[in-house]
């Protein structure tokens, strides 16, 4: 069962990565900016098709050679499940390579051919279209925190029957592997970093909320119906992921309290399954959101005015993946070559809200 979850999640994955190029934004080439009417480039189409044949056939190959390598050797269960998770890892690193080396090309051939040089670039924006965000309201986000409590309160009165030793640390065969002796903080750890990772998604709900909503030029009215698509199930992923991490954490807390209740193979699947449903979650993002793969409908291409194109603001986006714009008010944007949201990290606010959170789960399980 757990190599099916691995096969799964990795399937998911590749798909994902062949996929971005094609649902993101068609102005955005490999993180850059490009005029609407280059979308049909003959040479942009090729890059992106070389790096879906090549992310395909590498992926391919590396999941070839894992079961070649599990069929051919006798692994334990715990060296099989590790090299298995490591899989997705090496995949991502694989399609990153590529992804740097067409943005670099890509680059080049947008200096070559100058292709906005003495064109007037435009931002638009809309002052009603707020009212037609229909991303979920805060109060949603409350839910994983009183799940949270109800957890924080149900170990404090059964604080009495945790055993002396309390996991910290879960192998790869879903069994613990390191322990620390009980205390009530040592009880409360994963409680408290749960309630630490719900405050996170509701503060990054929330400034996804407030942050700006960026037309085309090209197209407002598809790019608005994108926009919006981007923000509402967005929102949804997010609270899903919230809900199963509250999930997750509680199986694991209770698992800690009732020893030897719950089966090995239970405890090994929970987790991978947790990673296979957050990645079929976010293709399905993908997919709805990328029924409106561009700012524009097919035709207005063909009625581009040369003279108005969208603002190209690459010299913000740092290898087309890390944003740091001080004159964007944002907290997070759109990302470039990915499906979701980034960090504006010229904000500070962003920075509490993403790196905070971590730095106090890290102080949790030092402590």
């Amino acid at each position: 069962m757990e190599m099916t979850l691995i096969i799964v999640m990795v399937g998911f994955l590749m798909v994902m990565q062949i996929a971005i190029p094609f649902i993101v934004k068609r102005t955005v080439v490999f993180g850059v900016t490009i005029p609407v009417d280059e979308i049909r480039n003959g040479q942009l189409l090729r890059y992106k098709k070389i790096y879906a044949v090549s992310t395909f056939l590498i992926s391919i190959l590396i999941v070839s050679l894992y079961f070649a390598w599990a069929t051919s050797n006798t692994p334990t269960d715990n060296h099989l499940i590790f090299a298995g998770l490591s899989l997705p890892f090496l995949i991502l690193f694989i399609s990153l390579s590529l992804y740097f080396y067409f943005h670099v090309k890509v680059t080049g051939l947008k200096q070559r051919e100058q292709w906005f040089k003495d064109r007037k670039q435009v931002k638009v924006s809309e002052l009603n279209i707020r009212t037609k965000d229909e991303m979920l309201p805060w109060i949603m986000f409350t839910i994983p925190i009183v799940i949270t409590v109800g957890l924080i309160v149900f170990t404090l009165v059964n604080y009495s029957s945790f055993p002396d030793q309390i996991p910290v640390h879960w192998g790869p065969d879903g069994q613990p592997d390191s322990f620390t002796p009980k205390s009530y903080l040592s009880v409360l750890t994963l409680p408290f970093v749960l309630l630490t990772m719900s405050f996170m998604f509701l503060g990054i709900n929330e400034l996804t909320r407030n942050s700006g909503i960026k037309l085309s030029a090209g197209n407002v009215k598809a790019s608005r119906i994108r926009q919006l698509r981007l923000r509402k199930y967005t929102s949804w992923l997010l609270f899903f992921i919230s809900i199963l991490i509250s999930m997750l954490f509680t199986f694991l807390q209770f698992t800690t309290l009732y020893e030897n209740s719950v089966s090995d193979l239970v405890i090994i699947i929970m987790p991978l399954a947790f990673s296979a449903i957050v990645l079929i979650g976010t293709v399905l993002l993908a997919v709805k959101v990328g029924k409106k793969d561009s700012d524009f409908d097919m035709e207005v291409i063909d009625e581009a005015s040369g003279e108005m194109i969208n603002a190209d603001d690459d010299q913000y986006w740092k290898g087309g993946l890390i944003y740091f714009n001080p004159n964007d008010p944002s907290i997070f944007v759109e990302k470039r070559f990915g499906v979701g949201w980034t960090l504006n990290f010229a904000r500070p606010l962003g920075y509490i809200i993403l790196i905070g959170p971590l730095l106090v789960i890290l102080i949790i399980t030092l402590i």
